[in-house]
C-alpha cells in the first residue's frame, strides 16, 4: 500500500436527523447545552438544519440537527437517524485522490463548500462494480480542515 497523502485529525461533526428539528433540539440544545451557531437550508439537498456546537476554539465539534424540507423527497435526511459523521482532514485534494486511486466510492457532487464554509466531499456508504469500497454502510463527510485546526491538533499531538 502506498503512503496516505493526508491525516484524519479528528471528528468535525456527526449529524443527526429527524422529522421535526424540535425534538432535536429539545435534547442536544434543551438537555446537553449545546450552543446553536446557525442554520443552513438546502432544496437540492432536502435539508433544513441547525448548527450546533459542543466544546469551542478548533477542536469544538459541530452537530448538525437535521430535518427534510420534504419527507417524501430524497435524500431523506432523516433516516437513518445518525445521518453521517465528518472527518477533519488535513489534505482534502491529496486524500480524494489517493482514495480515487484505491476505488473508493464517492457520493456525485465532488468538493465543494460544505454548510459551515469549508470544502467538503462525502464518501458513499456503499461500493458498487466501478468502485467497490464504500464507507461499510456509514455516510462520511471528508472535511478540509483550515490552518487553525490542523495546529490545534498538531500542538495536541505534541503534549503542549
Amino acid at each position: 500500500m502506498t503512503a496516505r497523502p493526508f491525516r484524519v485529525l479528528g471528528v468535525q461533526q456527526i449529524a443527526v436527523g429527524a422529522l421535526s428539528k424540535d425534538e432535536l433540539r429539545g435534547f442536544w440544545v434543551d438537555i446537553l447545552g449545546l450552543t446553536v451557531t446557525g442554520t443552513f437550508r438546502s432544496e437540492s439537498e432536502n435539508v433544513d438544519e441547525d448548527i450546533t456546537v459542543a466544546g469551542s476554539g478548533p477542536l469544538k465539534v459541530e452537530v448538525d440537527l437535521m430535518q427534510p424540507i420534504d419527507p417524501e423527497k430524497k435524500p431523506a435526511v432523516h433516516i437513518p437517524t445518525l445521518n453521517h459523521v465528518g472527518l477533519w482532514i488535513d489534505d482534502l485534494h491529496a486524500a480524494v485522490e489517493w482514495m480515487n486511486g484505491k476505488g473508493v466510492r464517492f457520493t456525485p457532487g465532488g468538493i465543494r463548500k460544505g454548510a459551515s464554509g469549508f470544502d467538503v466531499c462525502f464518501v458513499h456508504p456503499k461500493g458498487n462494480a466501478e468502485t467497490p469500497i464504500g464507507a461499510a454502510g456509514v455516510l462520511i463527510e471528508l472535511v478540509q480542515a483550515p490552518d487553525e485546526v490542523i495546529a490545534a491538533f498538531a500542538k495536541l499531538a505534541a503534549g503542549a
